[in-house]
């Protein structure tokens, strides 16, 4: 038929494709359905436990996050002996079919989803019975069965089908050969003749099908072969391609949903490995992998199995896939640390490449962590949903705020769900930012979140693709292997220097307030449990809780996860999440109190107060002890009863109280300010520069609702033009409270209300806001901001181990996208001689634009949780006016003062059997740390050996060197990596070492102590 045309010809191709698809399976018989439902999961053996359902298709099972055992039972008839036999099962829910003994083999799941489609049709509903059958085989299969769909909506808990079918294996080859040539001649010109070539053959073999029947389908399939075994010539771009399923740890699902998605997906990867020799996969967290190994212990060794083999990639460095923008220093160090401990130990293999396909933006602090841990490459995508402005490359070296860059590639399909398909192929090879300088690309096929990741027809799609004339080649391979093969061309990379800043998802930096609450006091508090612990540990020989540090480390981790510690998942998540919070915060608490009374009761009497100091210098502070107020000194690291740190009777009689509280206004010695009629900030006048902190005619403090009806990842770019109002001040009451002066003031806005206790202290250079709220607004958002009268075209933002500056200006789209910035202890405005900083004790959410410095203190979206909070809020903020800049004025010590309290801690009675000496190896303080600008972030016991662990890090971007002085004889102090091991011996036989720091370096020192 020379006179007909290509757009024809194609089109009764396709027509034909549908009509394959739908001749590939015949069912013979339905199956008998009964099912037990709860609703939450039970074990296997208790499967029978349920409400008894018997079920037709159309019957419903039951309603959201609702669970079911499920039996299918039949006999496969005599007929079909010979026949490719097979079950087609679909609940409209996920479900995991199991073995005789409960055990994970196949996982099942719905087509009715939100899934994509255009990357795909989601639903894996085939199960494999015999081929070829004998006929007669008895089907009694027991499904593990959960009523949600991929994205954790209600969408159904019927019963879609249940039946024995045979599967026509030539037409299910045959629809593979037609899919994927159709979709090449979709990728190839027009006017090329390896296009007109396929699209004729098709063209051909579909006239052949009006018919399809076992002749049709062998001629068919015969016509269209010699344009699959054409091959490609020498390849301008390899696309390395590995099998992924995504999966949130929590997200729109609870916690228990995501280990039951795990087997579900990883028992259908290792079906789908028995008929696919090539398939590669590879799947990140370890925290996953623990829960395979504690639920469902078979199925875990057969994913150990596979891994030996080298066709299971354990991927990643990290416990979880964390935030990286909220999660402290000290956690993401602990995320390297756990994770790839857990990868070596189980599977004795190093981990190489950072996978965090899915964080909302990536802390400059990232590469030096990595490096320093034995970690050469990271992989990640999310940055292709930045809203306005493309990401320059898709591989890169992207250097950190301290120097260290580390190979990075972005898969240039801009998904991690891709279909395998000729489209995929043709996208990377058009869209890769790099093909100028690089031969090789990254993708990533399946479906993920309890997708069951890489289907039948992906592997179907990748064996016809391997190297066909018209497409890129793909090959199967880990991604070690890549980024191994990408190395070599490095040289040629451009360089990215700074955060990677994701243009989406800044409402993450705020929502569901409480949680990044607990996250931050969480990591304080076990900051200082560990030194409290190595404290005894160290000078008095009591025995290190490393065990249940360790449980509450992982369990801290798990809840910085990129849709927890972010807010962006439902109700339930959170709810569970804040209940564990609380019980872990109690139970280190509780330990602090308990280890630090322990040490206490050798230096004072039983029930005598003795004050702790954790940080690396010494710290004057007001401490309460029972009632009453105390003016102390405490040394760096160190401790000392209150009676000695009080000052003399003469070092107090030249001090003069400048303390006053009245009417719209506080002063102390330092600070004097003044209120307006609306309760905001009239001045901050500093006494000791002389000039005024705010910018005149401003008001500092405003607490300003803005309509927001974003989800919890986004809110409005122009919300500043949507105002909803201010609080409204309805009363305020100046007092004296021993060393504070306060200013008490209550605040409301529709169902809302706010109380601030403003206060400055004795001799403090601070003005702080100690803030409750009741928050019970929808789709608004609030924040407090602060004009200044500080002149910066750069702001400085504290991130995890050192600091950014970022534009004050909105001159270009790139700044203006990056409104919306993160920081962690501060932010502040400097110039040369003077500045302001403005620090929190738990938000994250700021922005900073010409002279105004604001903080976002709550926002409450309505997606995914309906209820976010909607509650209670404590949270404390403070303005800091400061001589000289953030650096000179080391603002850095400010934030980890209102961070980390002086602890004041009663002494215990001895002998209780927990301390095993009866003297200290040493009195005074842990350690001295002599050098500028350098931050002891944490001191705790090594993991693997008896030796103690140092953290340190340069604080302010220069380089810094001084001496570090041991309160105890060691025997050898090194320099090790961050996973602790030595990189170099820096002293043996003493106490004091020389350390030089290059700007934000850290430095992780490993001690072993001399006998005592």
């Amino acid at each position: 038929m020379p006179y007909e045309t290509d757009r024809i010809m194609l089109q009764k191709a396709k027509q034909r494709l549908t009509a394959l698809r739908k001749a590939v399976y015949r069912t013979v018989t339905p199956l008998r359905v009964t099912a037990w439902v709860t609703p939450e999961p039970v074990p296997y053996a208790d499967r029978m436990t349920g409400e008894r359902l018997e079920l037709q298709p159309g019957d419903s099972w039951g309603g959201l996050w609702g669970c079911a055992w499920f039996r299918f039972q039949g006999t496969v008839p005599g007929e079909l002996a010979g026949e490719k036999v097979v079950l087609l099962i679909d609940v409209n829910g996920e479900l995991c079919l199991v073995d005789e003994e409960g055990t994970p083999r196949q996982g099942l799941t719905n087509i009715n989803s939100e899934f994509d489609f255009s990357l795909g049709l989601p639903g894996k509903r085939v199960v494999d019975v015999a081929f070829p059958a004998a006929g007669g085989e008895v089907i009694d299969l027991w499904a593990d069965g959960g009523n949600n769909d991929l994205f954790g909506r209600f969408r159904g808990g019927t019963l879609k089908e249940a039946d024995i079918a045979v599967c026509r294996e030539p037409v299910r080859e045959l629809y593979y050969d037609f899919e994927v040539l159709i979709e090449l001649v979709e990728q190839l010109p027009e006017a090329g003749s390896r296009r007109a070539q396929i699209v004729q053959s098709l063209y051909e073999a579909a006239n052949m099908l009006a018919v399809i029947d076992e002749e049709t389908v062998r001629n068919a399939k015969a016509k269209v072969a010699p344009q699959l075994a054409k091959r490609g010539g020498d390849p301008t771009i390899t696309v390395s391609a590995i099998g992924h399923a995504h999966i949130d740890l929590a997200w729109l699902w609870p916690i228990r949903e995501t280990i039951r998605k795990g087997a579900r997906t990883f028992s259908t990867v290792l079906r789908n490995m028995e008929k696919y020799p090539d398939y590669v996969f590879g799947a990140s967290q370890p925290q996953l992998y623990a829960w395979m190994k504690e639920h469902y212990p078979k199925l875990y060794g057969r994913i150990k199995e596979r891994i030996r083999e080298g066709r299971w990639e354990a991927q990643g460095a990290m416990w979880v896939e964390p935030d990286t923008n909220i999660s402290g220093g000290e956690a993401l160090v602990r995320q390297i640390l756990y994770g790839k401990r857990f990868f070596r130990e189980e599977f004795g293999q190093d981990m190489k490449v950072l996978w965090l396909p899915d964080v909302f933006g990536y802390t400059g602090s990232l590469p030096q962590l990595l490096r320093k841990s034995g970690v050469d490459y990271m992989m990640t995508q999310k940055l292709s949903w930045s809203v306005y402005n493309t990401h320059p490359h898709h591989s890169f070296l992207w250097e950190g705020i301290d120097g260290t860059r580390v190979l990075t590639h972005l898969p240039p399909e801009d998904t991690y769900n891709s279909p395998a398909a000729p489209r995929s192929l043709m996208k990377i090879e058009q869209r890769y930012l790099d093909k100028g300088v690089s031969e090789h690309a990254l993708m990533l096929f399946g479906i993920g979140d309890g997708g069951g990741g890489p289907g039948e027809e992906h592997l179907e799609r990748l064996a016809r693709e391997r190297d066909l004339l018209g497409l890129p080649p793909v090959i199967q391979e880990s991604s070690l292997a890549f980024f191994r093969r990408l190395e070599r061309e490095a040289e040629r990379f451009q360089t990215y220097k700074g955060e990677l800043y994701l243009e989406k998802h800044q409402g993450t930096l705020t929502s569901q307030a409480r949680n990044k609450w607990y996250n931050r006091k969480l990591e304080k508090a076990l900051r200082e449990l560990e030194f409290a612990a190595t404290l005894a540990w160290a000078l008095t020989g009591a025995a290190y809780p490393a065990e249940r540090l360790e449980r509450i480390w992982k369990e801290t981790l798990l809840y910085q996860f990129h849709d927890i510690l972010p807010g962006s998942s439902i109700t339930r998540v959170f709810e569970e999440s804040l209940a564990r919070y609380a019980e872990l915060y109690r139970e280190v608490e509780a330990m602090l109190d308990e280890t630090y009374g322990e040490i206490a009761g050798f230096i004072a009497e039983p029930g005598r107060p003795v004050l702790f100091n954790s940080l690396p210098w010494d710290r004057e502070d007001w401490v309460q002890w029972e009632g009453g107020w105390h003016k102390v000194s405490v040394p760096a690291m160190g401790y000392l009863p209150l009676e000695a740190a009080l000052p003399t009777t003469a070092e107090e009689e030249p001090a003069l109280s400048v303390l006053r509280a009245a009417d719209g206004w506080l002063e102390n010695d330092r600070l004097s300010i003044r209120f307006d009629e609306n309760g905001g900030l009239q001045s901050v006048y500093d006494k000791t520069c002389g000039r005024e902190a705010l910018q005149p005619g401003g008001s500092g403090n405003m607490l300003t609702v803005y309509h927001d009806d974003g989800d919890a990842w986004d809110f409005p770019r122009d919300y500043r033009e949507m105002k909803a109002g201010r609080m409204k001040l309805e009363q305020a009451k100046a007092y004296i409270d021993g060393p504070r002066a306060v200013m008490e003031q209550e605040y409301r806005f529709g169902e809302s209300t706010i109380r601030q206790k403003i206060m400055l202290y004795e001799g403090g250079s601070a003005v702080i806001f100690e803030t409750e709220a009741d928050w019970r607004e929808t789709g608004k958002m609030l924040r407090a901001a602060f004009p200044l009268n500080v002149a910066s075209d750069r702001v400085n933002c504290e991130i995890q181990f050192g600091h950014l500056k970022r534009p004050t200006t909105r001159n270009t789209l790139l700044q203006m996208a990056q409104d919306e910035i993160c920081a962690h202890h501060f932010i502040d405005l400097s110039q040369p001689d003077y500045g302001v900083a403005l620090l929190n004790d738990c938000k994250y959410g700021h922005s900073a634009e010409a002279n105004v410095i604001d903080i976002n203190l709550l926002r409450s979206p309505s997606y995914p949780d309906e209820t976010a909070d909607r509650a209670r809020h404590r949270f404390t903020y403070a303005l800091h006016p400061h001589q000289g800049d953030f650096i000179r004025a080391e603002v850095y010590k400010k934030g980890y003062e209102l961070n980390i309290p002086l602890r004041a801690v009663q002494a215990s009675a001895m002998g209780d059997g927990t301390v095993v000496s009866e003297t200290p190896r040493a009195a005074g303080p842990l350690l001295r740390l002599h050098a500028d600008n350098v931050m002891v972030e944490a001191v705790k016991k090594a993991e693997d050996s008896g030796h103690l662990i140092l953290r340190l890090y340069e604080t302010s971007g220069t380089a810094a060197r001084g001496t570090l002085e041991l309160g105890f004889d060691c025997r050898v102090i090194e320099e090790t990596d961050l996973m602790e091991a030595p990189i170099r011996v820096l002293g043996k036989n003493g106490r004091e070492v020389e350390l030089d720091f290059t700007p934000f370096e850290i430095k992780t020192i490993r001690v072993e102590l001399a006998k005592s």
